[in-house]
């Protein structure tokens, strides 16, 4: 099968029209709640469909002892008891007793799924925009970063520094070279925190035997994921101060004000008929963390992960690292407030079956302290970050069911991660497609044929209640609040023609919820036909908003259908070809609605606009947008870019590539 092939059958999974039960309905969730589904590289592809294939993972192992570790502590909260193991043996014991992993004939290779501040204070006295985030002081690694003054950026294994402003004086201050994959970065003052992955590499020249016969078995060899601390106090020479690995993936990161947190997930498999342990390095050091320091909880699953929780203090060289490892599943979603981490990932049980529920962990992270404190289980599974929330004491879940039909639910938890009230069997048949908690409300879009945005009442956490629901064509996969009465959906256009509903072109949609058993779609707006995309759907980093200017930011690529082609009328299902790619720049307001003010393009060669299409990645697509008082930036792998915020006219740019 072609690469392009394969990309396009997985990625029907999504579209609306397609109704997938019961363990398609797995593969698809897994998919989807990958923060790797949309980058759509080889690479990334094998990562998500590993677990669908099982392999074998080959490391070598030595131990030194080296990071602080915090004095054990009992925890025992939550209806699932969090201990850690005694020793090895039972270590050892649990994951042969408990592990459920039979779809291949050899049960003893595991194989990993994949996933997914206080902001620092400015070093410049400029108005700025910062990257999107989900929660205030909670801040997320990105692509691009700014300080008001330099722009930080990502591009393949370089982290570049830029001067950013004025305008008149931009140009590349320096490079910062790795020899694996940047993943993320943080600026926090003259810090700059680099997340660093040394991609596994996949030989198919395994030969194995199956239920089918003869097929080749992918060898890994385990990533190493790494936070890198450079002093930039020289914008001109960054000086490498601090750094920490892991062996494992990287899953996600947060800053909250000085101390940098990472989520890295390792596989358990057998080397030499025992279960691996996990290694941590540092200073010229390794260590293999014990067994007697792993917590785990008396959950069974089918293939079991180490989860290892880093933390490091981004401004104070002589503070140690801390960590904690806990034996779980794969973790699919993280939610992180200012004081607690929450991992959840999916249960598939045999009792369960299509059902499924999801095993939530809270981890309570205080500067340097890292406690995994309490555990507990909702039916149904995640979508994503959004999904989740913390308000005064209670963590509130959004999930959808598979039982016969789908249906969505509404769970509050207490800090023990014990169900305190639930509103449970909303939209059967349909599943959720975004989720957004502000303060005592909630908000889900639905989606078969229409979308449903559920306006739920959380005052109460023992009796969540619905309040109203509006129903729409077309769908949003992002919810992003305007204010407390109004919120921006990003998604897509839909035909409600029929048995199916197939999607259009990208919507953008602004919601009036001030009258909470009436909502109101208020002003709308769609770009392209069939085949228009933007990573804001996938990605709620890609996504400018600012409230105070009124201004939205939103990468998108055009695709539009030749109506010659048809001349018997445009069928719902036609594609639509790449006609442009860029920035939509729109003033949005309650009183005046969505307003298209201009658009910004990088891409000058059709042959760019065709390989970005085409899921090769064009190095002058527009990724990322933000402004520094008056000026916007559009930033490219290729180029960054500024134009007036007033008229958007052309001012500079700096070339990325060479």
């Amino acid at each position: 099968m072609k690469h392009e092939d394969l990309i396009e059958k997985l990625e029907n999974l999504k579209t609306p029209e397609i109704e997938l039960p019961g363990h398609r309905h797995t593969l698809k969730m897994a998919l989807l709640n990958s923060g790797r589904f949309k980058e759509r590289t080889i690479m990334d592809w094998a990562k998500i469909l590993a677990p669908v294939a099982t392999a074998v993972l080959l490391i070598a192992v030595l131990g030194l002892s080296a990071v602080i570790k915090p004095e054990p502590q009992p925890a025992l909260l939550g209806e699932n008891q969090i201990s850690r193991f005694a020793s090895y043996e039972e270590l050892q014991d649990f994951i042969n007793t408990n592990a459920q992993y039979t779809a291949f004939p050899w049960r003893d290779e595991f194989l990993a799924v994949v996933g997914e501040g206080a902001v620092p204070a400015p070093s410049s006295t400029n108005d700025y925009s910062t990257t999107n985030i989900q929660v205030a002081g909670v801040d997320e690694a990105d692509i691009v970063k700014t300080d008001g003054e330099y722009i930080y950026l990502v591009s393949g294994n370089k982290t570049i520094i830029v001067r950013a402003y004025p305008p008149a004086q931009a140009q590349v201050l320096s490079e910062i070279e790795l020899e694996g994959t940047v993943i993320g970065i943080f600026i926090n003052g003259d810090r700059l925190v680099v997340f660093e992955e040394d991609t596994p590499y996949y030989p198919y020249n395994d030969i194995r035997w199956g239920p089918t016969g003869e097929f080749y078995m992918p060898l890994i060899i385990s990533p190493k994921t790494s936070i890198k601390v450079y002093d930039v106090s020289d914008r001109e020479n960054p000086r490498l101060q601090r750094e920490l690995s892991a062996d494992g993936q990287y899953i996600s990161s947060r800053m909250i004000g000085d101390y940098a947190y990472v989520v890295i997930n390792e596989p358990v498999y057998e080397q030499d008929g025992e279960p691996n342990l996990p290694r941590i390095y540092f200073g010229g050091n390794e260590t293999e963390i014990p067994a007697t320091d792993i917590y785990y909880c008396n959950v069974h699953d089918y293939y079991y992960m180490y989860t290892t929780i880093m933390t490091i203090n981004t401004q104070n060289d002589d503070h140690e690292p801390t960590y904690e490892t806990i034996l779980l599943g794969a973790s699919s979603n993280l939610y992180v407030s200012l004081n607690n981490i929450y991992l959840t990932f999916p249960v598939w049980e045999r009792d369960v079956g299509d059902f499924g529920k999801t095993s939530i962990h809270r981890i309570h992270i205080e500067g340097a302290e890292i406690e995994p404190v309490a555990s507990g289980e909702v039916p149904g599974m995640v979508l994503n970050q959004f999904s989740m929330d913390e308000y005064e004491g209670y963590f509130r879940v959004a999930t959808t069911t598979y039982e016969g039909t789908s249906r969505n639910n509404v769970y509050v938890l207490d800090m023990a991660l014990n169900i305190t009230g639930s509103l449970e069997g909303l939209a059967p048949g349909e599943m959720i497609y975004s989720a957004r908690f502000m303060g005592e409300r909630g908000y889900l879009v639905t989606f078969k044929q229409v979308d449903p945005l559920f306006v739920i009442d959380l005052s109460d956490p023992r009796y969540p209640k619905e309040l109203g629901y509006l129903k729409v064509t077309g769908y949003s996969d992002y919810l992003h609040p305007y204010d407390e009465n109004h919120l921006i959906g990003i998604g897509k256009e839909t035909t409600d023609q029929g048995e199916f509903a197939w999607y259009q072109g990208v919507k953008i949609s602004l919601f009036d919820v001030s009258n909470v058993s009436n909502p109101q779609e208020i002003s709308k707006y769609e770009i392209g036909h069939r085949g228009t995309d933007s990573p804001v759907l996938w990605d709620h980093k890609a996504f400018l908003f600012d409230k105070s200017r009124n201004l939205l930011v939103m990468p998108v690529l055009v695709a539009e259908v030749d109506e010659s082609e048809y001349p018997e009328g445009v069928p719902s299902w036609a594609y639509g070809e790449p006609v442009w790619q860029g920035a939509y720049i729109f003033h949005i307001s309650p009183d005046v609605g969505l307003n298209l003010t201009g658009r910004i393009t990088h891409i000058e060669s059709s042959a760019d606009l065709e390989q970005d299409y085409y899921y090769l990645h064009s190095s002058f697509s527009v990724t990322r947008s933000l402004y520094i008082d008056d000026v916007l930036y559009t930033i490219s792998d290729a180029k960054i870019q500024m134009n007036s915020l007033e008229n958007l006219d052309y001012i500079n740019e700096v070339q990325l590539l060479y």
